[in-house]
């Protein structure tokens, strides 16, 4: 059935989709379990929406799931496509709860498409995930899951409705030692590759050439560099060479959400950026002095004082009401001069930012007193390394919260550069990989603004500090 739609033209009567290549494959394949891996734009999460939209209408009271690594990252990249490009914005599947608190696309024949994050606003939704069964499971971004949570998923495929049960999942590539990639060479998963020629968007297959839109979004991956455009350009399972944290292994690092406990030390570290993004990054000391990165601003084209007012928000500085308003203590919306200050401020002990004259000005006349960095590269590099190893009890000290973003960039998310600091590790080289004295200046600005958190945590300069 699969087969002849695909053939035919009729995977999804009115919607314009043609499959081609790995897209194509992705789509008519049975096995257990399916990769689908490609550079960005190549379409893989379109065909993989389009099975489930597909194997829903024609497998009545089957049960399908939209899974990925967090419930908040879904959201904004599958439904956003499974609404607006499968099933199309006025369908009656759109209706009810926006796409934030959808948990269900409930069909007229009586199937079921579930999403969910194996991780909600710092929950472990895991188990309740787990607890149900399903014919067809779509895992986004794969390469955020661990081997464990894979395993886990296929033993949900038993549903028996559709003729086959499959986990298919998507992903860019990422190193070739990633456990995932190790599960394809060693035959367990199977591994379909896309390119940019598979999407009709992009690729004219009857004059061979490129579309207008797609010369214009190929021109932009092409101004792409080093490890990411390997793998976001061409497709390639590389790992950069000359990469400075070598131990950064996002399995590790990368952590759950949990709640801040109230005890622990907190401390703002900020990188200037206009053109370049402007990195503001939340770090938080536990008692064992281990350092835990739990909120960031990384935004380009937004000036110092327009940044103050945001800290301002996240830091709970003002009462606000639902949509941001300043308000007073009866909840009535008042202008800056009546503004009321918050039982709830978070205390944060200091703000150590970069060297701009300007920029610190602008941050002190706004209330966010700060202290110059310590910006000494070599020194600070060594210390970043020293925390992502290992210590004594097997655990490294230094962590980055998951989902810790507070907005995303949709500029730099088109030019498919980093969106926050844990996407620029894999990229941050030397400049020369036999001296390995400087580091390459690109992407580098989240790692920046790291190094100057360990280097006030761990530096050893003593500092006249002023709380803020």
């Amino acid at each position: 059935m699969l087969v002849d739609a695909v053939l035919q033209g009729t995977i999804n009567p009115g919607r314009k989709f043609a499959p081609r290549g790995g897209a194509a494959r992705a789509l008519v394949g049975t096995l257990p379990e399916e990769l689908i891996a490609g550079p960005a734009g190549t379409g893989k999460s379109r065909a993989c929406l389009e099975k489930v939209h597909f194997l829903a209408n024609h497998y009545p009271g089957m049960r399908a799931l939209i899974v990925r690594k967090t419930r908040e990252s879904l959201t904004e990249s599958a439904l956003l496509t499974y609404e607006r490009d499968v099933l199309g914005t006025e369908h009656p599947l759109c209706q009810g709860p926006n796409r934030q608190n959808r948990h269900s696309y409930r069909y007229p024949n009586g199937s079921e498409v579930i999403v969910a994050g194996l991780k909600t606003s710092g929950r472990d939704t895991t188990e309740k995930v787990m607890s149900t069964e399903y014919d067809f499971v779509y895992a986004q971004e794969a390469i955020e899951l661990t081997i464990d949570e894979i395993e886990r998923l296929t033993t949900r495929l038993r549903g028996g409705i559709v003729p086959f049960q499959q986990l298919l999942m998507d992903c860019n590539p990422s190193s070739a030692t990633h456990p995932l990639k190790r599960r394809c060479d060693a035959g367990i998963t199977f591994l379909t590759e896309s390119r940019h020629e598979d999407n009709p968007k992009l690729w004219d297959a009857e004059r061979s050439c490129w579309t207008p839109f797609g010369e214009q979004y190929i021109a932009k991956l092409d101004r792409l560099t080093g490890v990411r455009l390997q793998r976001l350009r061409f497709g390639r399972w590389v790992q950069a060479e000359g990469v400075i944290y070598e131990d950064w292994n996002e399995a590790v690092h990368l952590v759950d959400r949990f709640e801040i406990p109230l005890g622990w030390r907190r401390f703002r570290v900020v990188d200037f950026g206009y053109t370049n993004p402007f990195v503001c990054q939340w770090w938080a000391v536990d008692d064992d002095g281990r350092l835990w990165r739990y909120r960031e601003l990384y935004h380009t084209q937004r000036t110092v004082r327009a940044h103050c007012e945001q800290i301002k928000r996240l830091e709970r500085w003002y009462l606000t009401n639902e949509d941001g308003d300043y308000v007073d203590e009866k909840g009535t919306v008042v202008d800056e001069a009546h503004r009321v200050m918050s039982p709830e401020r978070e205390r944060i002990e200091v703000a150590v930012c970069d060297h701009d004259a300007e920029d610190r000005a602008t941050l002190d006349e706004n209330g966010l007193g700060v202290m110059p960095a310590d910006k000494r590269v070599s020194v600070g590099i060594q210390k970043v390394q020293e925390r992502l190893q290992p210590a004594g009890d097997g655990k490294p000290r230094l962590f980055y919260l998951r989902d810790s973003l507070v907005e995303v960039d949709r500029d730099l998310d088109d030019k498919r550069l980093p969106l926050c600091t844990e996407q620029e590790y894999d990229g941050y080289i030397w400049a020369n990989k036999s001296t390995k004295e400087e580091p390459v200046k690109e992407n580098d600005h989240g790692m920046d603004t790291t190094r100057y958190a360990v280097m006030y945590q761990d530096g050893g300069v003593t500092w006249n500090v002023t709380t803020c």
